[in-house]
C-alpha cells in the first residue's frame, strides 16, 4: 500500500477531532501544520520536523477568505490537491484536514482576532486586513487541533510573531514552533507565490536574499544605525529595476518595532513585488553575539 493510499483525508471538523482524539488516547502526542496548499520542500520540512516530533502529524489545506482583501488572489491561489497529498505523506504526515469554507465558516463569521500593534506594521501597513484574518482562521484551527504543536515557517515572521503572542494571550493549548526558512540553492525563500515568476523574473528574484545580505553584513561590521542598514538593503533593491520594494526595514525581533540603536535580536525583513508576484523575506541578526 503507498504512503499517500495511507494517509488519511478528512473534511469535516468532527472527523479531525476524532482523529486527534484517537492519537492522544493513549498519551499519544499530536502536531498541525497549518497551509493554504500548493506545498513546496519548504513545507515539506515543517511537516517533517512535526512528524519528527509527534505521533500524528495533521496538515489543515485551507485557502482561507479571511486574509485576502478585495483585489487580491484568492481565485486564482495556485492549488493542487493530489501534488498536496504525495508532498504530506512523503514528508510523514498521518491526516490531511481540507476543509469546504462553509465547514470552517458555517456562517458570515462576526468575530475576529485581531493582535493590536504587531499587526499594523510592515505588512499591516500594505494589507491592512490580512492578519486579522490569519489570527481569526488560526484561533480556530487551534480550537479544532486541542493539545498539540503548530509549525510554521519563519519566512512569514511576522506571522509567526503574531501567531506566537495570540496563544499566548489566549492561553491556548498549543504549543507554536517556528522552523527555518527553506530556500532554493541561490537564496530564494521558497514560497506557493513564486509559480507566478515568469522565466526573465525568477533570476531577479533572488535581490530579495542578497539584500537582506548585505543588510545582515552592515550590521555584522558594526553599524548601529537603522537608518544606515536600511539605506544598505535599498541600494541593492534599486539595482534591480524590475523589483519595485514595498519596504526594507530592520526591527526588534520580539517587538518588530524599529529601535533608535541597533542592540540585542534584530530582524531584517523585506516586501517586494515583481511582476504578479509579491514576494516576503527575512533574515535574523543577534548584536549580543558578534
Amino acid at each position: 500500500m503507498s504512503a499517500v493510499s495511507q494517509i488519511l483525508t478528512v473534511e469535516r471538523v468532527s472527523e479531525l477531532r476524532a482523529a486527534l482524539d484517537v492519537a492522544r488516547r493513549d498519551g499519544g502526542s499530536v502536531g498541525l501544520v497549518p497551509t493554504m496548499g500548493y506545498l513546496h520542500e519548504g513545507h515539506q520540512s515543517l511537516v517533517a520536523r512535526s512528524a519528527a516530533e509527534n505521533d500524528l502529524t495533521a496538515v489543515s489545506i485551507f485557502v482561507n477568505p479571511l486574509q485576502f482583501a478585495e483585489g487580491e488572489d484568492y481565485g486564482t491561489y495556485p492549488r493542487d490537491m493530489e501534488r498536496d497529498r504525495e508532498m504530506c505523506a512523503a514528508a510523514g504526515a498521518g491526516l490531511i484536514f481540507a476543509p469546504p469554507v462553509e465547514e470552517v465558516y458555517p456562517q458570515t463569521p462576526v468575530t475576529a482576532v485581531s493582535v493590536k500593534g504587531l499587526n499594523a506594521v510592515l505588512e499591516g501597513q500594505f494589507r491592512p486586513t490580512h492578519f486579522d484574518g490569519v489570527t481569526t482562521v488560526v484561533a480556530k484551527l487551534f480550537a479544532m487541533l486541542g493539545p498539540g504543536r503548530a509549525y510554521f515557517g519563519e519566512k512569514d515572521y511576522q506571522q509567526l510573531a503574531i501567531i506566537h503572542r495570540m496563544a499566548a494571550d489566549l492561553s491556548l493549548p498549543v504549543e507554536v514552533v517556528g522552523c527555518p526558512t527553506f530556500r532554493e540553492p541561490d537564496g530564494l525563500a521558497m514560497s506557493s507565490r513564486n509559480v507566478y515568476l515568469t522565466a526573465e523574473e525568477r533570476p531577479a528574484a533572488t535581490v530579495l536574499w542578497r539584500s537582506l545580505q548585505a543588510g545582515r553584513d552592515a550590521v555584522v561590521d558594526g553599524s548601529r544605525d537603522p537608518g544606515e542598514v536600511e539605506a544598505v538593503m535599498d541600494a541593492v533593491l534599486a539595482a534591480e529595476p524590475k523589483v519595485s520594494p514595498d519596504y526594507a526595514a530592520v526591527v526588534d525581533a520580539a517587538t518588530l518595532e524599529r529601535p533608535d540603536v541597533l542592540v540585542g535580536e534584530l530582524r531584517l525583513l523585506i516586501a517586494a513585488r515583481l511582476g504578479r508576484a509579491r514576494l516576503i523575506d527575512n533574515i535574523g541578526v543577534d548584536c549580543d553575539r558578534l
